[in-house]
């Protein structure tokens, strides 16, 4: 079995640091032992649905390697879109690009500061990407891969919890998330593994990484079980003759 993980940094971030995609806690490679399957991850900090879209219909090497030879995806994604937000998106980027370079590390240490009197002030009513947005994208992603690869089996997840300083320990995006995306894969007919159940005891227990936003270890090895459950639960999609 291939397995190809479509993620964010919740892929590739450990208990204290980002670490290398081959590290042996991360869950999807402890996914990758669990059902005894090679797996691909393709991931990047802050990627919402959208980004996953974009890498989905503008990297060759995923679109023509790795997706045809996979019998499973992950869109393990979602948990980045619901995250709240202090500026749009086209301004949140837009920072990147600001020349000279000590005036954008002046303004982005500015930004950074602000996030969280910025989103207490707010008080959480803009998400890195509006639901809406993040449902749409996820559609076309699956509606694309079912179209071109019928037999493949596509899971998805439930965003998981989270309580961080960064964004002022506004949790107000995060039930609504939640209840879209179980929604959205009874639509579908996407299977979910509910991180929002997975990683809310370890949220409670304190067992996180400081950040309050990515994972321990064994919230790693919890998280791959239940997205192992769910793959060996799931058949291909039906498509109609």
């Amino acid at each position: 079995m291939r397995v190809v993980v479509l993620g964010d940094s919740l892929a590739f971030h450990g208990p204290s640091q980002a670490e290398l995609l081959t590290h042996p806690g991360l869950f999807p490679n402890v996914l990758g032992r669990l059902l005894d399957a090679e797996v691909d991850t393709i991931a990047r900090l802050g990627w919402t649905a959208r980004d996953a879209w974009w890498a989905l219909t503008r990297d060759p090497y995923l679109y023509s390697v790795l997706l045809p030879r996979a019998d499973v995806l992950v869109l393990a994604i979602g948990g980045m879109d619901h995250l709240p937000a202090s500026l749009p998106t086209y301004l949140r980027n837009g920072l990147d690009h600001i020349r000279p370079g000590a005036l954008r590390r002046h303004v982005k240490k500015a930004y950074h500061l602000a996030n969280p009197y910025l989103v207490r002030a707010t008080g959480g009513r803009m998400r890195a990407l509006p639901q809406a947005a993040t449902l749409h994208y996820l559609d076309r992603i699956v509606d694309a891969v079912r179209a071109v690869h019928p037999d493949m089996r596509v899971v998805g997840i439930v965003p998981p919890p989270f309580d961080a300083e960064y964004y002022g320990h506004v949790t107000s995006t995060h039930a609504p998330a939640v209840e879209a995306h179980r929604r959205w894969g009874e639509r579908k007919n996407v299977p979910l593994a509910d991180l929002d159940l997975v990683i809310g005891p370890h949220l409670d227990a304190g067992d996180m990484n400081p950040d309050g936003m990515h994972w321990s270890w064994s919230a790693h090895e919890d998280v791959a079980k239940a997205l192992a459950e769910v793959v060996r639960n799931t058949r291909t999609y039906p498509v109609a003759e």
